[in-house]
């Protein structure tokens, strides 16, 4: 069997407060999950995002401290309107607001909860 990258885990300081921000996104994530030590999901495609609390990680690397947010996910919308309307929709969390970058692409960049850095963007040539 080959080798597969199918999880980014995310390790979190509160869990509900993370949660929320990924719902607004449009994850389906239940609401009994924010007391959770431990909560994935499966994309489209089988791809997994997983979150994990501080403890959790803790629990079996006593040494882990947080460091710079390294991690980073992306989300592709529809159309550079849907990048202004969800960057707009979640401005307490903005980082760079929407703008036409030069790689072809309607691009935004909010920040989640734990520093981690969470783009929106889609082609500004639908077509292309």
């Amino acid at each position: 069997m080959a080798i597969q990258f199918n999880v980014i885990g995310l390790v979190v300081s509160d869990m509900g407060r993370s949660l929320a921000f990924y719902r607004r996104l449009g994850l389906d994530l239940p609401a009994e999950a924010d007391g959770e030590p431990h909560v994935e999901v499966t994309l489209p495609g089988g791809f997994r995002l997983c979150w994990d609390t501080e403890e959790t990680i803790k629990s079996f690397d006593p040494e882990w401290t947080p460091g710079p947010g390294r991690t980073g996910l992306a989300f592709q919308c529809d159309d550079a309107a849907e990048v202004d309307t969800t960057y707009a929709e979640m401005a307490e969390f903005g980082h760079l607001p929407p703008w036409d970058a030069f790689w072809g692409q309607r691009y935004a960049v909010l920040t989640d909860p734990d520093g981690i850095s969470v783009d929106l963007y889609a082609p500004l040539d639908p077509s292309a």
